[in-house]
């Protein structure tokens, strides 16, 4: 039905943040793409497109009180000039104020226009950060403008934002199109989406207030409390963005649970058998999450579920009794790890399993090619029971015949539009697969309620008897020498070693390369020991043989990088040293010192840091020195480095937040959840527009 260009102005004038980027003055195509690319469409993303930090050019700085660190606007009269060539091209021009003080502009980019337009003589108004360099302050290519001769400085009336950009988007572009589109604001009444009601309950202050606040913060605004997102401005936005989450994240749940899923009967006639054949009894822990497991998919609703258990407590069991639950149904399982070398991990703990029972294991990664990939393909496609590997399993053309249950490992590595991805390879008319979702990486309760909240949780909370606790040291890199001795006199009594080199280059062939070092120097040091050497670069098969060797006992000690993070488990290994240890985040030290005390030997985990050690490095390896527990080991990871960095949130459809912090703001979560529910069940229309507003064009998980 066409639509009257009266009716189109009414509906526009009703809802002035609907109206397309392009609506708003001297804003042309070639902006129009550039916005794009930043997610931003409508008028109303403009005014959600929040600030990264602040600059303070309300007022002037004198020369003579710039302290190195700080940031600051200047003036002053150029007193010399000078170009040199010596190792790179650089400009270098002195300002002073008359009165002795000089500050000194350095540039290393700059064209001949530029440099001429600096003369003895001129004025110049600088906006950077102030340095110590060698002949005293300076600032290294500042912002600068040229005044003219006795005009007067004009100051910015509110702190400058600084947004997120792009390629060809100027800061100052940017901020004039936001400044448009904050002229657009509509009224407090129908710009607020919350019901009032809800808003008093909560103590909630005007939205309309708080956006213009962020955008334009007065002079007198406290810059440290708006650096750390603590105003309550943006604690207000951060409140909307958390319920927007949370609201987002019940609706996928609720539209998965609307489906119908297969329920696995069944006597448990392969579950019993396998239990039977198994060396060792499952825990109470185990025993109770795989009730639970059991239980939801007995049901023909979608079983959404998250089972975190630590390093070593034995989540690969629980997988596999719920596998069986399903092969014995008649249906197909799909279990995705995010390496290689974990996917083999679990393709060999499985055909160990339940190869004897007659039950087919097939393997599906990336790197299989031609002949060997089609003909897997074809034998998934024709109803092998039971499929394991990569990513690699979500691409086009790999197609299941009855896919029942999808198990993905270590969740975190994954984002939701991958998991759905996989799902959706089950979709049969109107069922779809059961999802179980597994990670060693305990998730702070805080991150759980919020970044979790589609899924049921279960944890398997205790270790397999006969596990001994590690006992944890952080030495210098200066005592390296004695630390290579503790590990010959461990190998002579028959102990065996991981020795872990790990850099902060984001570079496989760096890491080999360091890998290559160290196992050259330990190789030299233990000349009457074995010392094995494994890293990224290497061919599965390649690597799968140095394992193997290592798991024999052939090798005594294991150089390796931080492939063998996960996954890898050899009881008699009883000693890890974990190079560069600072440069680690917790939950990645934590999985690696989860390698050894396997068996039932005390194991040792040396963390061998390269002073001086910062703040931030030293918490970090104290927290590795003071506990064991994974849970303790997550909540301060999550306080250290935010959910950011915890969650792997570069992953598509995960935890993404503008302004929210979840471990800054988790005192508001209970709050939130308060919301999202009264908003969930009595105002599903507003609850939808919010989820828009915030999530946009990435809400298509949402309606899943």
């Amino acid at each position: 039905m066409a639509v009257s260009r009266t009716e189109a102005s009414t509906e526009s004038a009703a809802d002035p943040g609907g109206l397309p980027v392009g609506s708003l003055g001297g804003v042309g195509p070639a902006l129009v793409d550039a916005l794009a690319r930043l997610g931003l469409h409508c008028v109303q993303d403009l005014w959600f497109h929040l600030p990264l930090r602040y600059e303070d050019r309300t007022h002037l700085m004198p020369l003579g009180d710039l302290r190195p660190g700080m940031r600051a606007q200047v003036v002053g009269v150029v007193e010399a000039v000078e170009k040199g060539f010596r190792y790179r091209p650089q400009l270098k021009v002195a300002i002073g104020d008359g009165v002795m003080n000089t500050l000194l502009l350095r540039f290393f980019h700059f064209n001949r226009s530029q440099a001429e337009q600096f003369r003895v003589g001129i004025r110049l108004l600088c906006y950077g950060e102030v340095r110590q360099g060698a002949g005293g302050l300076e600032m290294v290519h500042p912002q600068y403008r040229r005044l003219d001769e006795g005009a007067e400085v004009t100051l910015d009336e509110c702190l400058t934002p600084v947004y997120p950009t792009t390629e060809g988007l100027g800061q100052k572009r940017l901020a004039g199109v936001v400044a448009k589109a904050l002229q657009r604001l509509p009224a407090e009444a129908e710009l607020e989406l919350i019901p009032p009601s809800l808003c008093a309950e909560c103590g909630l202050t005007s939205l309309r207030e708080a956006l213009l606040y962020v955008h334009r913060p007065p002079p007198d605004a406290h810059v440290d409390q708006l650096s750390q997102g603590r105003h309550p401005a943006q604690q207000r936005l951060a409140f909307e963005e958390l319920l927007t989450q949370h609201m987002s994240l019940k609706r996928l749940r609720a539209a998965v649970r609307e489906r119908r899923a297969p329920a696995f009967g069944g006597r448990g006639r392969l579950r019993k058998r396998w239990l039977d054949a198994l060396p060792f009894k499952l825990t109470a822990a185990q025993q109770r999450v795989s009730k639970e497991v059991a239980v939801d998919t007995s049901q023909p609703r979608p079983m959404l579920r998250l089972v975190q258990g630590d390093v070593g407590s034995g989540k690969t069991a629980v997988a596999c009794a719920a596998a069986l639950s399903a092969v014995e149904a008649g249906y197909q399982v799909a279990l995705m790890a995010p390496t290689e070398l974990l996917a083999e991990q679990h393709l060999r703990n499985f055909r160990h399993w339940l190869e004897p029972m007659d039950i087919a294991v097939e393997w599906l990664a990336g790197k299989q090619q031609g002949k060997a990939r089609k003909q897997a393909m074809q034998r998934v496609a024709d109803g092998a029971s039971i499929v394991i590997g990569t990513h690699a399993l979500m691409q086009e053309g790999v197609e299941f015949a009855r896919l029942g249950l999808v198990i993905v490992d270590e969740q975190h590595r994954f984002g939701v539009q991958q998991r759905l991805a996989l799902r959706d390879k089950g979709l049969e008319g109107e069922l779809v697969p059961h999802q179980l979702v597994l990670t060693a990486t305990p998730i702070p309760r805080t991150l759980a309620m919020s970044a979790y909240a589609d899924l049921d949780i279960s944890a398997i909370d205790e270790l397999p008897p006969g596990r001994t606790p590690v006992q944890t040291i952080a030495i210098s890199n200066a005592r390296r020498e004695e630390v290579v001795e503790r590990i010959h006199v461990a190998c002579m009594e028959g102990r065996q070693a991981y020795w872990v080199c790990t850099l902060i280059e984001e570079s496989e062939q760096l890491r080999a390369q360091a890998a290559e070092a160290a196992h050259a120097e330990l190789t030299h040091a233990l000349t009457d020991c074995k010392v094995g050497l494994i890293h990224g670069r290497m061919k599965p098969k390649e690597k799968q043989a140095i394992m193997d060797a290592f798991k024999l006992g052939e090798l005594s000690v294991l150089v390796a990088t931080t492939v063998i993070e996960v996954g890898v488990d050899v009881p008699n290994a009883s000693l890890m040293v974990i190079e560069n240890s600072e440069r680690l985040g917790l939950a990645q030290l934590h999985q690696l010192r989860g390698r050894v005390g396997r068996g039932a030997v005390a194991s040792n985990c040396v963390l061998l840091y390269q002073p001086p050690l910062g703040q931030l490095a030293r918490e970090r390896l104290q927290v590795m020195r003071e506990t064991n527990d994974g849970f303790r080991i997550a909540e301060k990871d999550l306080e250290l480095r935010g959910p950011g960095e915890v969650l792997g949130t570069r992953q598509t459809g995960q935890l993404s937040f503008r302004m929210a912090d979840l471990a800054r703001d988790a005192h508001l979560l209970p709050a939130v959840q308060r919301v999202g529910e009264q908003m969930l069940a009595h105002h599903s229309e507003r609850a939808g527009r919010l989820i828009e507003r915030w999530i946009g064009g990435a809400a298509r998980y949402v309606n899943a």
